[in-house]
């Protein structure tokens, strides 16, 4: 099944009463939704013991998808990573069976380069043979050499709502990760149901769709009602 979830697993007063009363953030977040999209490795570090805290917090079909460290996509950009990469799989290792994709997100001003491009991808693939993710901002990235560059390392494609790059009719198939981020206001804004509905009728079922428009609570009330939806389609498909 498609894993809908938000970005961090803040619970806002509006749809508390959704959740169960009991436990930490994490645990009553784990009780509703399947995964989760784990922001804060891009700015610091965490200690192991972190990453364990929260895989002990969840069931064991719960997934974690992380994002990589901005050192690998806005410092180095992309360029020389096998060291950073190395160590980012090390300090996540807790996360052991429940770890979900890794996400990349690029900085709007980092153009597809072929030369930095293809030694970091190889870097990444040399060790983790994991999904991996990547949410690009230049529309460089929408040419045939990129494209084809991704889909050598088995490198997925972000569809990103609003829509920089990557148009879902340039999708074979379903996109494997969903980021959808508040339109107008960017990380505020809330999804209308008709766009909503529009979203999940996209979605495979391996697909992770995460709703990042968290500045204003809107993320968790929107994942809901795709949960509620998808949940209601599911169980009709079944009958």
């Amino acid at each position: 099944m498609a894993v809908i979830a938000t970005a961090a697993w803040s619970i806002p007063k509006p749809v508390a009463d959704r959740f169960p009363a009991d436990g930490s953030g994490l645990e009553r977040y784990a009780a509703v939704f399947k995964g989760v999209e784990i922001n804060s490795t891009f700015y610091r570090h965490h200690r192991a013991t972190t990453f364990r805290r929260w895989a002990d917090a969840v069931p064991d079909s719960f997934r974690f998808a992380v994002k990589l460290p901005r050192a690998i996509s806005h410092e180095r950009m992309l360029k020389d990573i096998d060291d950073v990469f190395r160590c980012f799989l090390q300090e996540i290792s807790p996360l052991d069976g429940k770890l979900g994709p890794l996400l990349c997100q690029l900085p709007p001003k980092l153009a597809f380069d072929q030369g930095d491009a293809e030694p970091a991808f190889a870097a990444m693939r040399s060790i983790y043979a994991g999904p991996i993710g990547i949410e690009v901002r230049h529309r460089s990235w929408a040419s045939d050499p990129a494209i084809g560059l991704l889909d050598r390392y088995h490198i997925d494609r972000v569809f990103a709502d609003p829509v920089l790059v990557w148009q879902i009719g340039d999708f074979p198939e379903p996109p494997r990760y969903v980021r959808l981020h508040g339109k107008p206001k960017l990380y505020y804004s809330p999804y209308s149901i008709a766009e909503i509905h529009t979203i999940l009728e996209i979605l495979g079922p391996d697909s992770w769709c995460v709703f990042d428009n968290t500045a204003s609570g809107s993320a968790a009330v929107d994942a809901l009602t795709m949960l509620d939806k998808y949940s209601r389609q599911v169980s009709a498909e079944a009958l």
